[in-house]
């Protein structure tokens, strides 16, 4: 993964390791999308992160997915942490790619069985994916990434 060199907050970035570890063990991500009208739409969902790309399982008749259609650049946040000192967070933006048939039905497809087994894992503690066939993937293979951790700070 290529992570974007920060010009402010280097003291607080994540490491490709740290950012990595923290992407993988996270849950909830925040995704905002351009409304038709222009406007920002920010909606949540939960994601697998494969240490290249965020996958999004997304519910194919929703604003996110009609305005990811329409224009497919998206800005994702990662974050958590309740006092100051403990916020950590990571900011993935670039164009999403559609994989898969929509809506999914579970069809044989080689470049889901990693996204699936790891979506499935955390986020529902089973060995396969279920499929209701409402929902689809979406891949951000991040172009551009910003982390922090206020951690860091406690040493300084």
């Amino acid at each position: 993964m290529t992570v974007t060199q920060q010009r402010r907050g280097r003291k607080i970035m994540m490491t490709p390791g740290e950012l990595d570890d923290f992407l993988t063990t996270q849950r909830t991500c925040r995704v905002a999308t351009i409304s038709a009208d222009g406007a920002p739409h920010v909606s949540t969902l939960w994601f697998a992160w494969d240490g290249r790309s965020m996958w999004l399982y997304s519910v194919v008749r929703s604003k996110r997915w009609t305005d990811l259609r329409r224009d497919p650049r998206v800005a994702i946040v990662v974050d958590t942490g309740e006092e100051y000192d403990e916020l950590r967070g990571a900011e993935l933006s670039g164009t999403v790619e559609f994989v898969g048939e929509i809506p999914r039905i579970g069809e044989l497809r080689a470049e889901l069985d990693v996204p699936e087994m790891l979506f499935a894992r955390k986020n529902f503690h089973l060995e396969e994916m279920p499929h209701d066939g409402r929902h689809a993937w979406l891949r951000l293979t991040p172009e551009k990434v910003v982390s922090w951790d206020f951690r860091k700070l406690a040493g300084q």
